[in-house]
């Protein structure tokens, strides 16, 4: 079993990533740290966790926890991730990794030194759904591939939320703009060559709030919009020559229950649905991450290689578009 420790009290280790190592079969939850002493005591009493700490550098200093996930504001992800490889631990850290592809090119250098495996947290990477879909395309069940079509919105106008607010790393790229891409790079396997795009700034906080992009692949075209002041929708589709792919649930899949995609026929008269029941997408990725520690293998985890890859995508649109 690996033991894992919490870096920080964020609301998406409480609602998600702290009971997906509860649920996990092959994790245990060690510990949690805060700067509040008693608000990880408080954690710690409602996740029967063992061990609440009063900072994190007590954290990283223990020698029981052989896994550290990390959720603290995105501003300081890579100081963390660093400083917990220099301290010995395997890091789970949550997207974004890096606010630039260069800061990532000095995980992947501090990384390879050490004996610990570090990875971006997507956990859409883990949904059983993806891997069906990258299948269902490479078997040219939907013909060739021509058009990827992507959303990702929701409602945040919230001054006091980390995702408006420019120095602790906020956007609506960094947040979800992420999604449509890593998706498409997932079942593809390919990159963008051309990159469009139009890039809201909200004049109020500082920070982009709405993304208008067209990526240019080899063989096809992805269009996406995000924001974070729409109303809530998110979905995917995959349009070949001989009939489309929906993903109806595409990033936060359990929010909705039941995973579903369709795939439809060229003239629409045949549509079958394959459902994936309530998965959770991030206990599949505690799992994952504490197998790949118990066999020393790293393959089947996020690579840094493609968290660049995915950060480097980023950076263009933003170098690309004109910030209004």
């Amino acid at each position: 079993m690996i033991r894992w420790g919490v870096l920080s009290t964020a609301n998406i280790a409480r609602n998600q990533v702290i009971p997906a190592i509860l649920e996990s079969k092959n994790a245990i939850l060690h510990s949690i740290a805060s700067r509040d002493l008693e608000k990880a005591k408080i954690y710690c009493q409602q996740f029967d966790s063992s061990r609440p700490f009063g900072s994190y550098e007590e954290l990283l200093a223990c020698p029981d926890v052989d896994a550290i996930y990390i959720p603290v504001p995105t501003s300081q992800h890579v100081e963390w991730s660093l400083k917990c490889l220099e301290a010995g631990k395997h890091v789970l850290c949550e997207k974004p990794i890096a606010l630039r592809a260069a800061e990532i090119e000095s995980l992947i250098k501090a990384e390879t030194k050490s004996a610990c495996f570090l990875s971006e947290a997507f956990m859409v990477y883990y949904h059983p759904q993806w891997h069906k879909v990258k299948n269902l395309i490479a078997e040219g069940c939907i013909g060739t591939l021509k058009h990827v079509q992507g959303s990702f919105t929701y409602y945040n106008k919230d001054p006091e939320n980390m995702r408006n607010n420019p120095e602790l790393g906020g956007g609506v790229l960094p947040d979800i703009g992420v999604y449509p891409i890593v998706t498409t790079r997932i079942v593809t396997g390919e990159e963008p060559q051309t990159i469009r795009a139009r890039v809201e700034i909200d004049k109020t906080f500082g920070v982009d709030t709405y993304a208008s992009v067209e990526l240019g692949f080899k063989h096809f075209d992805l269009s996406f919009y995000v924001s974070t002041q729409m109303s809530l929708r998110q979905k995917m589709v995959f349009h070949g020559d001989n009939g489309r792919i929906e993903v109806h649930a595409p990033f936060n899949a359990r929010n909705y229950g039941d995973s579903k995609v369709s795939i439809h026929s060229l003239d629409n008269n045949e549509t079958q649905y394959l459902r994936f029941g309530e998965v959770n997408q991030y206990r599949l990725q505690i799992e994952a991450f504490s197998r790949a520690i118990l066999e020393n293998n790293k393959d089947q985890l996020f690579s840094l290689e493609d968290s660049f890859k995915n950060q480097l995508v980023i950076d263009e649109i933003f170098k690309a578009s004109n910030g209004i």
